[in-house]
Order: C-alpha cells, then sequence, then structure tokens
C-alpha cells in the first residue's frame, strides 16, 4: 500500500496539490487497505508532500491497525475538533484535493478550517492509479468472476414458473454469499415485461413459463473486489420467436465488442462496434446504455465503454461488456462478462454460456 500512496503524493504534486484528503470508500480501501466504516466521526486519510498520516476517532484506532495499515495513525478524542486536526497535519496549503464521494457536511467543515485554500476534486487522481490494475487486483478479479459464474450456474435450483422475482432474488443472494462473496451488491431477476428495464432489481411479478427472464448479479469479496455478470433465462417453454431473433443479433454483438477489444484500441470504439451491429438489426434505439464500465473495489469506475471517451486501452484495464436490447411492455436481454485487458487482447473472467439457458 505505500507503493500507491507514493505515486498518489507524486501525483497531486504534479497536479499542484498540495494535500489529498480521502475519507471512507474505494478510495481509502485501495491506498491503504482499510476499509473504515462511513461513520458520524471522521475518518480521513491525510496525504500531503511530507507525508501521509490516517485520522481516526480514539475509539477506531484499534480497528485500523487491524487492518493493517502502514501510515501513522493520529487519534482525537469526543470533544476534539477532528478538522482542527487535519489542518495541522495539512499546513499551509493553495490547494486541497478531497476525494469525490467526500459527504458535503465534511467538505462544508474543512473549508471552514481551511479559509484561505482553494478546494478541488481529487477523485480522478486516485482514479488515475485504480484504473490500471496490478496482477494482485486481476487476480481477485478472476476469483470474483469465478464466483459469480458458479451462481448463475446454479440457477436452475430457484429460477422456475409460479416462483415470483422476489423470491428468486432471495435465493441467488444467499448464493452470492455461500460462493465466495462477503456482500451481495445487487440482484435483478427481470421476468417478462420487467426484463426491459436495465436496473429493475426485483418484485412480487410471478414468473410465467416460457418468458424470458435477465438475471445481472454482482458482490463484493473479502480482498474487496467486485463481480457482475448478466445472463437469459427461459423457464418452462420455449420464448417468443421475436424474443429469439433479437437475442441472436445481441448475441453477434457482444462477440464482436469482446473480439474488437485489446490495447490500443478506444473505449468508444468497443461501444460503437456493437452498437452498429444492434443498429444495423433494426434494434438501435433499444440499446439504450453504455457498453460498460470499469470494475474493480467498486462495480462502477473508470473506464467507461461508452461513446465520447477516446481513452486508449491498456493492459490491466478491466471492464465490462454488457450490450443490451429492451423492448418496453415485453421484454429484455442483456450479456455481459468482465473482462481485463491483456497484453494482446482481453482475458474474459465470465464464462457461462452465453445463449439463452433454457430451465
Amino acid at each position: 500500500m505505500t507503493e500507491r500512496l507514493d505515486r498518489a503524493r507524486i501525483l497531486a504534486g504534479q497536479h499542484g496539490i498540495d494535500a489529498l484528503l480521502v475519507t471512507p470508500g474505494a478510495d481509502l480501501r485501495y491506498l491503504t487497505g482499510y476499509a473504515a466504516k462511513p461513520l458520524e466521526r471522521l475518518t480521513c486519510l491525510v496525504v500531503t508532500q511530507l507525508g501521509c498520516h490516517l485520522v481516526v476517532p480514539a475509539l477506531e484506532r484499534a480497528a485500523a491497525e487491524a487492518s493493517g495499515v502502514e501510515v501513522p495513525i493520529v487519534t482525537f478524542g469526543e470533544t476534539d475538533d477532528p478538522y482542527a486536526v487535519v489542518a495541522d497535519l495539512v499546513g499551509r496549503a493553495d490547494v486541497v484535493a478531497v476525494d469525490d464521494q467526500m459527504w458535503a457536511s465534511r467538505v462544508f467543515a474543512l473549508q471552514e478550517a481551511f479559509p484561505e485554500t482553494g478546494f478541488v476534486l481529487g477523485g480522478q487522481l486516485v482514479s488515475d492509479l485504480r484504473t490500471v490494475k496490478e496482477d494482485s487486483e486481476v487476480e481477485a478479479l478472476r476469483e470474483a468472476g469465478a464466483a459469480i459464474d458458479r451462481v448463475h450456474a446454479r440457477m436452475g435450483e430457484w429460477l422456475r414458473p409460479g416462483r415470483t422475482e422476489r423470491e428468486v432474488g432471495a435465493d441467488i443472494a444467499a448464493a452470492i454469499l455461500a460462493e465466495g462473496h462477503e456482500q451481495v451488491d445487487f440482484v435483478i431477476v427481470g421476468s417478462g415485461p420487467n426484463g426491459a428495464s436495465p436496473h429493475h432489481e426485483v418484485s412480487d411479478r410471478v414468473i410465467n413459463a416460457g418468458e424470458p427472464v435477465v438475471v445481472d448479479i454482482g458482490g463484493t469479496t473479502a480482498k474487496g473486489y467486485c463481480s457482475d455478470s448478466t445472463r437469459n433465462y427461459v423457464v418452462g417453454g420455449e420464448p417468443d420467436p421475436g424474443y429469439l431473433a433479437m437475442l441472436t443479433v445481441l448475441q453477434q454483438a457482444q462477440q464482436a465488442q469482446r473480439e474488437h477489444a485489446r490495447p490500443g484500441v478506444t473505449a468508444e470504439s468497443v461501444d460503437a462496434v456493437g452498437r452498429r451491429i444492434i443498429a444495423d438489426a433494426g434494434y438501435g434505439e433499444l440499446f439504450i446504455h453504455r457498453t460498460g464500465h470499469g470494475i474493480g473495489q467498486e462495480t462502477h469506475e473508470e473506464p467507461y465503454i461508452v461513446e465520447g471517451n477516446t481513452l486508449e486501452l491498456e493492459p490491466g484495464m478491466a471492464f465490462s461488456i454488457e450490450p443490451g436490447i429492451y423492448v418496453e411492455g415485453q421484454w429484455g436481454a442483456r450479456i455481459e462478462d468482465i473482462v481485463v485487458c491483456t497484453e494482446d487482447g482481453i482475458e474474459v473472467l465470465n464464462n457461462q454460456p452465453r445463449d439463452l439457458v433454457r430451465l
């Protein structure tokens, strides 16, 4: 972790930032290994050109030490002003960067503690570090991908006609934990017309025979890395021919995107390859979201695979490839894999069948 902090300090200096302040969240865990809880008492990593300190409430010292943080820990008592502690550690500063997810109340309190200082967002600075994964991070993503694949492989245990989406979703959530995740991040079970809502989650709707079901699931492992994979199912019957024709186009688009993705191509070009196939088949207006998002200690992070993102892919970048087609009032479909850019292509971390799974 000290290497990551050193890189953060160097980047901050290059951007004219005197101090980087990071509160609980993925950035703090990435930089220190400490998965601190976002409580009303301030926890804040202070990164300056002179060094790094972790400011925590006195009652949180033991938890911080147990996480294995490798920076000096500075505590404050119940009646102390934690923002004054941060100000003392920072000293005089012209520019202070704060993490993008910092609570507004924290930002205002820091501005009062630094009345002559300019504040900027520091999220992009840390994102620049997090976007290209280290070997250990790729291995953690492999493990997360294999764990969520095991859940998809068990779908026949729960998904059947007559059950509600909510009942199926509860079983899936339990399996996400049983198969190697520390927490469940989301469970989407979109049956029939509910499949046309990309972020539907679950409802009390009863799943009927022969209708397609979109299952998009993910969680976070004990190492702090996320999974995210979508597959399409049908239970107890054969779906409408119109749906099958649509799904065939979607499979072609997703395969073309996987084959195109490699170092040196832009993020937006991966999106364009699949979007063109879908549009040429007459479904262009029904592909209503970007092709993908980066993934790591957060389910959604850089790089985003979307039109307008001219970022060139590099080895170590991890992201989803998940085109979708959604017909309101009828059905939807999405195929999602997490992939990691290698030296000459990609490694696909989700390997359950991409065809329609009949149960």
